[in-house]
């Protein structure tokens, strides 16, 4: 989001990992150019190219979109624009119809959006939202009569709290996830066992716990403490620089094996980052809201990071020459 973009330079000049967990510049996904940002398991663009190619599993093959009608109902700010380009791009490639629909700041209003989508007639609305924007969009699409087990919702919106103020509008709702919701997963399960149940958790609702920020947070914890004990491994158990840290992240790796260790298999997808790579992931899970809570019904659904490399190595480089950038050459890097 928009603090992502106004520390990117301070955090480089201090040499200080910046971590943006499914958020902040797609480009930044180039460590050669952005050594020190961090946008862990999933950028923009592989959310969008997730997004269509779950689409496509729908259809029997991303052959079959071919003529298909999309909508994106887009938040009207830079972080909802940033994905209309490779959208486009997305409907070039696959041959389906795009259609971009911004709504303004905050989102209370959304019926004449609402009304050309009812006209338009898409199969698919994928709803790139913020706050009161999403359950307004579930309210309305009920009011034009547009299905919400049609409408997929971004990471932005997929939690309890843009699900269930839309009440019954809100029921077969789709949106993606990085980080599923439930208490079921082992690690969930041993901070119930020595935090929660011994009285030492600070949640103000007891209910959220295991909800979709609860374990975000979660995921965001074993990011990070997987990449700083990579780092002690190589720099010793002591205070560590920036730099260090940095090489910590570029480092990280969580197979299945090792999720498993941390009793977070399927809650967190596997990663590898690198120099030159420091999303590592690209994939998302899709859940739906069943009227009160969400239910998975997918496994790992991956981008086409292949499609989108080259455009995110375009836009970094366009990046380093307006800041003077030299990429630093990721083949030497150890």
């Amino acid at each position: 989001m928009g603090i992502a973009y106004a520390t990117l330079d301070r955090s480089s000049a201090d040499r200080l990992p910046l971590i943006t967990i499914n958020h902040g510049r797609t480009d930044s996904t180039d460590g050669s150019v952005f050594p020190y940002a961090f946008p862990l398991q999933l950028n923009p663009y592989s959310e969008v190219s997730a997004i269509v190619n779950y689409i496509g599993q729908q259809a029997g093959g991303l052959d079959q979109l071919k003529g298909q009608k999309i909508v994106t109902l887009y938040h009207g700010s830079p972080y909802g624009k940033e994905t209309n380009e490779v959208l486009k791009t997305l409907a070039a490639k696959y041959g389906f119809a795009l259609t971009l629909l911004e709504v303004p700041h905050p989102g209370n209003e959304q019926q004449s959006q609402w009304l050309n989508i009812r006209r338009e007639k898409p199969d698919w609305v994928i709803l790139r939202g913020w706050g009161v924007m999403n359950p307004v969009a579930l309210k309305t699409a009920q009011k034009v009569g547009f299905p919400a087990d049609h409408i997929i919702g971004n990471i932005w919106s997929n939690s309890e709290d843009d699900a269930a103020p839309a009440g019954a509008a809100a029921k077969g709702f789709i949106a993606i996830t990085t980080h599923p919701s439930g208490t079921e997963f082992p690690v969930l399960q041993g901070i119930k066992q020595e935090v929660v149940d011994k009285g030492q958790g600070d949640l103000a609702d007891p209910k959220r716990f295991g909800n979709v920020y609860y374990n975000l947070g979660v995921v965001n914890g074993i990011l990070n403490v997987e990449a700083l004990r990579i780092a002690q491994a190589r720099f010793g158990n002591q205070p560590l620089t920036g730099e260090q840290v940095r090489w910590g992240f570029e480092h990280l790796k969580l197979d299945d094996a090792r999720l498993k260790e941390l009793g977070a298999l399927g809650l967190v997808q596997p990663l590898q980052l690198s120099c030159a790579d420091h999303e590592g992931g690209g994939a998302v899970r899709f859940q739906q809201w069943d009227g009160e809570q969400w239910k998975l019904i997918s496994d790992w659904v991956q981008a086409d990071r292949a499609l989108l490399r080259p455009i995110i190595e375009a836009s970094s480089r366009k990046y380093a020459a307006e800041k003077g950038i030299v990429p630093r050459d990721c083949g030497k890097a150890s």
